[in-house]
């Protein structure tokens, strides 16, 4: 009889941590979503095997720094745990103001939020020896067996069976691995493989905790993506698209997809007294794969260098080839005084809120710098970029005789010091055309702005308009479009666009292009008044009608909207109430804001030309941009021999 035989069950180990789509394997410290390995650097990666421990536990940030820098008691720990937690929710596609994954508890530390589900594996068995079980190794990886079928309990059966199934599944993994490193470099050969030539920059998340230094982050974002935008073959997304991103909870292929990129960059800026830091990381946006992440850190005057590194480290990532032009624009970082670029990175925030009062702040941080560092060429573009939008008919702060002077003296002085800024030239450019009229000068300006900086929205955009001045729609159309692909989510360029084609009289296509960008934006009004100046274009002044009042109360009141309603009712035979808001203009003019070009066209539309030219000259000796003779509100006074006179005058073609 034999003896029986005491089978000892062998310990489970644990071998993998899930939490939602995501896993983290214990042994190897890999993180995967979805199965796709994502790579994760070290320090964040052993925050997150923290928190994982303690699921739904406060973990207090003096524990991470135990943790993370046993016995080590120099460095600054907090700002290394705010990276780390930063790279860590970059990874997870986290946001710290709607968390998913990991809560912020001010003061104390952090919670992980989601519920953790723990993987065991079985450890395998020694069939040939089931009595004596092998000494488990707590750091081997196990994988669980299948069970054999209970009418196969022979050892050596066993031993057959497996022998010859092992050698099939070798051989089947050969196979498999032939034929994927033959697919791999065919595509290679034949240029297939996803390449990145288009990428997104998210605005980098501000660590601070401080809600007022978020000017710092932006900053740092813009700077990003100035240099970036400067590689010609790399499409860069302008801010005023990516920052409709900040703190989303939109996956990064979600935002990819919006975008048309095949990549995005993201991360954070942190400042610390004199201290800054910068964390990056590349993700292609297709497979949401971390392609490359660094952290650089250096002092308040080598901001400049720490971006233009990321910047480099990119194109290399990437392996795009860069021009010595643009190697040596990524290479070259001038030291300014921290002061005054932190008055810069001040300006250019309000700046880019586009408001009034924005700018007018804007107007007072470019000074500052520029007081604390008179050879501070961008501080004097941000100036030239501000004045030449307060001038501008949108905002209005100041007369066009007042600003656009003092926003030609800010570029010309910019472009003094240094001559390869394309915002300066494009400024400069601006000014040429609006005040000076010299569009041969503009002309210039505009091409070198382009030439220095390809991937600068704003020059396209503007220089879209120059050629529509000289009636080269084709090629506007263009620079517009150009325009559009780099900021895709500009309400302003996507409007603008609209008006060209309408312009250009290819109605239809306008009305579609407004009718898109109401669907971005049903309040922007400038979208509603260009849809409707297309009904009147098409004879369609009842659908006209409202479109415009619904763009005037959006705007405030908005002088081209009247004047565009004024033509409506002419059209539909409703004169008086065109000679009231004529009135109504008048009344609400002051010195330098005449309103004298809307004046001008609803006059042409009720017929009465010699009123109309009468003020057509007040509007030229105000100075009044060029660009309104080119409007469809002035199509029945193109035959009059003043009118053409005005033209040449100014320098447009006939």
């Amino acid at each position: 009889m034999l003896d029986s035989v005491v089978m000892v069950a062998p310990k489970r180990l644990l071998s993998a941590k899930r939490f939602g789509v995501y896993e983290v394997t214990l042994r190897s410290g890999e993180l995967r979503k979805a199965g796709k390995l994502i790579r994760v650097q070290s320090q964040p990666m052993r925050v997150l095997q923290i928190l994982l421990e303690h699921p739904g536990e406060v973990v207090t940030r003096e524990e991470l720094c135990n943790q993370l820098w046993p016995g080590e008691s120099f460095g600054d720990f907090d700002q290394a745990v705010n990276a780390a937690i930063a790279k860590l929710r970059s990874v997870l596609g986290d946001s710290a103001d709607n968390p998913r994954f990991i809560e912020t508890l001010p003061k104390l530390g952090y919670r992980f939020l989601p519920e953790v589900v723990l993987e065991y594996a079985e450890p395998a068995v020694d069939s040939e020896t089931p009595s004596e079980p092998k000494q488990s190794d707590p750091e081997q990886s196990y994988t669980e067996l299948p069970r054999q079928p209970a009418s196969v309990s022979s050892a050596a059966l066993a031993g057959r069976v497996r022998r010859p199934a092992i050698w099939i599944a070798l051989a089947v993994v050969l196979l498999i691995g032939v034929a994927g490193l033959a697919f791999w470099q065919y595509q290679l050969k034949h240029g297939s493989m996803s390449k990145i030539r288009s990428l997104a920059v998210l605005p980098l998340e501000n660590l601070s905790g401080d809600a007022s230094q978020d000017y710092f982050a932006d900053g740092m974002t813009d700077e990003l993506i100035t240099d970036l935008a400067q590689i010609r073959t790399l499409r860069v997304i302008s801010r005023t698209s990516t920052l409709k991103y900040k703190n989303t909870r939109k996956s990064l292929p979600e935002i990819a997809r919006d975008l048309n990129v095949d990549a995005v960059v993201e991360g954070s800026a942190v400042r610390s007294g004199d201290r800054v830091r910068i964390t990056a990381q590349l993700i292609r946006a297709s497979t949401d794969q971390h392609l490359w992440a660094e952290s650089y850190e250096g002092d308040m005057s080598d901001s400049l260098a720490l971006q233009k590194k990321v910047a480099r480290a990119i194109a290399e990532q990437i392996r795009i080839e860069l021009t010595p032009q643009e190697e040596g624009v990524l290479e070259s970082a001038r030291t300014v005084d921290p002061a005054a670029y932190e008055d810069y990175l001040r300006g250019r925030y309000f700046w880019n809120q586009r408001t009034a009062d924005g700018l007018e702040r804007a107007v007072e941080y470019f000074n500052q710098a520029i007081a604390k560092d008179p050879n501070y060429a961008q501080a004097y573009s941000g100036l030239a970029d501000t004045y030449a939008l307060l001038g501008d008919w949108q905002y209005a702060t100041m007369t066009t005789r007042e600003a656009l002077p003092k926003a030609k003296a800010a570029a010309t002085k910019a472009l003094q010091i240094d001559n390869t800024l394309s915002e300066a030239h494009t400024s400069l450019a601006f000014t040429l055309d609006g005040f000076d009229w010299d569009l041969k000068g503009a002309g210039r300006e505009f091409e070198q702005a382009i030439v220095l900086n390809p991937g600068y929205a704003t020059a396209h955009h503007w220089y879209a308009w120059h050629l529509a001045l000289l009636a080269r729609y084709d090629e506007a159309m263009v620079e517009m479009r150009k325009a559009q692909n780099l900021d895709p989510l500009s309400l302003i360029i996507n409007a603008d666009l609209a008006e060209l084609l309408l312009i250009a009289h290819r109605n239809e296509e306008s009305i579609q292009q407004s009718q898109r960008t109401i669907e971005m934006d049903p309040d922007f009004a400038m979208a509603h008044n260009q849809l409707a100046q297309a009904y009147l274009a098409k004879h369609m002044p009842d659908k006209a009608i409202p479109e415009l009042k619904k763009a005037i109360d959006l705007s405030g009141g908005s002088p081209t909207s009247e004047a565009n309603l004024a033509r409506a009712y002419v059209a539909v035979g409703d004169r008086n109430k065109a000679v009231e808001l004529i009135g109504e203009l008048q009344e609400s003019s002051r010195p330098g804001f005449s309103h004298a070009a809307e004046i001008a066209t609803i006059y042409a539309a009720l017929g009465k030309k010699d009123q109309a030219m009468n003020w057509l000259e007040k509007g030229a000796e105000e100075k009044f941009n060029p660009g309104v003779l080119i409007r469809p509100g002035f199509d029945p006074m193109r035959s009059d021999p003043r009118f053409q006179a005005l033209l040449r005058r100014i320098g447009l073609p006939q």
